[in-house]
């Protein structure tokens, strides 16, 4: 695949995007909402994380088994 100068540009993440990015997310949301926002999307990923691992139930099982 051959990309361009323009296309590596918005692939490119530097310390300045991420201070802009922070920046503006205090503005939205003040600083402390932030710290809920982020224990919130946190326990998300641990929740989904946590289904991906966990042993299916004897339903689920049964059902596929039928098929």
């Amino acid at each position: 695949m051959i990309y361009t100068t323009a296309s590596l540009a918005l692939i490119a993440f530097g310390i300045w995007e991420a201070l802009l990015l922070f920046g503006v997310l205090v503005l939205l949301f003040g600083a402390k909402k932030i710290p809920e926002l982020a224990k919130g999307i946190g326990s998300g990923i641990r929740n989904f994380k946590g289904e991906l691992n966990a042993p299916r139930d004897e339903t689920t099982q049964s059902t596929e088994e039928k098929k």
